[in-house]
C-alpha cells in the first residue's frame, strides 16, 4: 500500500514525497509516461539478481498508486528501454534477459492489455545486442538508439547509433544504422535539445557512461525537421531558471558518471544521481546537474546534496503534469531498491538568499515606519508561496 514518505533537501531544491510501495523497489527498469500514467517494466529487484523481473507495474503518480498489470508474457528485461507510440503501445527495446543481450522490440498494448513480440520488417539490421542504451524519440514512430552494442561475451569500443523505425498496424520494426559513430558509452543518458546559437535546430546529446566529462553531439536537425513536442512545463522551467541564477555556471560538466537520470525540461537537461567512475569507494552520487542551453556555450550547474539517503543509480526520473518524478533506484549501497517515488520541488529560501545578498530588505529610508514592514513582508510572503505553488 502507497503511503508517505519524508522529504529529502538539497541546496535550493528538494524532492518532496508521493508514495511508497513495494512494486516500486526496483532498478535498471524502464519508467516511461503513457496517458498519464507511468509504466514501469523489469529491473532488478535487488543488488546481485541473476534473472531480472518480468513485472510490468502501473503508478498513477496523482493518486499515489501503483499496480500490478496483470499482461502475460511480459518480457524480462533489465537495462533496457522503452518509448510510448500511438498514444497506446509502450515499446521495450533491447536489454538484458539474464542470460544475453537483445535488440528485441517487445510491445504493451495499453488498450488491450496485451504484451506483442513484434517482429523485424525487411532490411532491418539490428545490433548485435544492445544494454544500458537510450531510445530518444525523434518522431512518433522513429527512435534514435544510442549505445554500444555488443553479444554476451564481447562488445564493440565505440559506440553505435541507430534509427528504429515501428509500425503498430503491421507490429513491426526496422533499424538502421548511421554512418556516425561515437565514444564508447554505457549507462549514458541522452537528451533532444534546441541547439544553442544563431542557427535554430535540435541536436541529440550524449551525457556520462565513460571518463569524459563533454556531452557528445550523436544528432543534429535543423529547424523544422523534428515535429515531436517535448512535456509542457512552464513552472518547473521557470523555478529551474531561478535555481540556476544563484549559482556560477562551468564549462566542466559531471566526470565519469554513469547510471544517472536525465530528463529534459525547457532548455534544461536535469541530471541526477549514478555512479561515478572517479572514485574507488562511495560510488553511489546524490548530485543534482542542470545543463542550461540558453546561451551559447551552455553551462552546467552543479547542486550537491547531505543527504545520504537519497543517492541513488539505475533509478529514472519522468516528467509529467509540470513535475518531475524520480522512482525506483539502489541507494547508498548498491542493493537495496527503493520503494519511493518522489517528485522535485524549488525551495522558497533560495530566493530569500538572492535578495538578501542584493539588498536588506528593511535598510532603506522607505521601509523604517512598522506599516511599511507589514506591506514589504507581506508582499514579500505572497511572492515566496506564488514560487512554491
Amino acid at each position: 500500500m502507497a503511503g508517505p514518505v519524508g522529504e529529502a533537501r538539497g541546496s535550493g531544491w528538494t524532492w518532496r514525497p508521493v508514495a511508497r510501495d513495494p512494486l516500486l523497489a526496483r532498478a535498471f527498469h524502464s519508467c516511461t509516461e503513457l496517458r498519464g500514467r507511468f509504466y514501469l517494466v523489469g529491473g532488478l529487484l535487488a543488488g546481485g539478481a541473476r534473472e531480472p523481473s518480468g513485472e510490468t507495474v502501473v503508478f498513477d503518480p496523482a493518486g499515489g498508486q501503483a499496480v500490478r498489470v496483470a499482461a502475460r508474457g511480459g518480457p524480462r528485461r533489465s537495462h533496457h528501454d522503452a518509448a510510448p507510440v500511438g498514444g497506446r503501445w509502450l515499446c521495450v527495446v533491447g536489454g538484458w534477459d539474464g542470460s544475453r543481450r537483445l535488440a528485441t522490440v517487445t510491445a504493451l498494448d495499453t488498450d488491450r492489455g496485451v504484451w506483442e513480440a513484434w517482429t523485424a520488417g525487411s532490411g532491418s539490421c539490428p545490433p548485435a545486442g544492445l544494454s544500458s542504451h537510450t531510445c530518444t524519440r525523434i518522431s512518433d514512430r522513429e527512435l534514435w538508439v544510442a549505445g554500444r552494442e555488443g553479444g554476451t561475451r564481447t562488445q564493440r569500443r565505440y559506440g553505435s547509433i541507430y534509427t528504429l523505425r515501428l509500425d503498430p498496424g503491421a507490429r513491426t520494426y526496422c533499424y538502421k544504422e548511421e554512418g556516425c559513430h561515437t565514444v564508447s558509452r554505457s549507462g549514458h543518458c541522452a537528451a533532444l535539445l534546441q541547439s544553442p546559437g544563431p542557427h535554430p535546430g535540435h541536436q541529440l546529446l550524449l551525457f556520462g557512461g565513460c571518463n569524459s566529462a563533454e556531452p557528445e553531439v550523436a544528432g543534429h536537425w535543423s529547424h523544422g525537421k523534428i515535429k515531436e513536442e517535448p512535456p509542457v512545463a512552464p513552472h518547473l522551467m521557470e523555478k529551474l531558471s531561478r535555481l540556476v541564477s544563484s549559482r556560477q555556471g562551468s564549462r566542466q560538466g559531471p566526470r565519469g558518471l554513469r547510471h544517472h537520470s536525465c530528463s529534459v525540461v525547457g532548455p534544461f537537461a536535469v541530471l541526477f544521481g549514478g555512479e561515478t567512475l572517479t572514485r574507488a569507494r562511495d560510488t553511489i552520487c546524490n548530485d543534482l546537474y542542470i545543463y542550461d542551453t540558453r546561451k551559447s556555450p551552455p553551462l552546467w550547474f552543479h547542486f550537491p546534496c547531505a543527504d545520504h539517503g537519497l543517492k541513488r543509480v539505475g533509478h529514472r526520473t519522468c516528467l509529467w503534469n509540470d513535475q518531475l518524478y524520480l522512482v525506483g533506484g539502489f541507494g547508498e549501497d548498491g542493493r537495496t531498491a527503493s520503494p519511493q517515488s518522489i517528485y522535485m520541488g524549488i525551495l522558497a529560501h533560495l530566493l530569500l538568499v538572492v535578495l538578501q545578498g542584493r539588498q536588506h530588505l528593511f535598510d532603506g529610508p522607505l521601509h523604517q515606519h512598522p506599516s511599511n514592514h507589514a506591506v514589504a513582508l507581506a508582499g514579500f510572503i505572497h511572492l515566496l508561496q506564488s514560487i512554491n505553488h
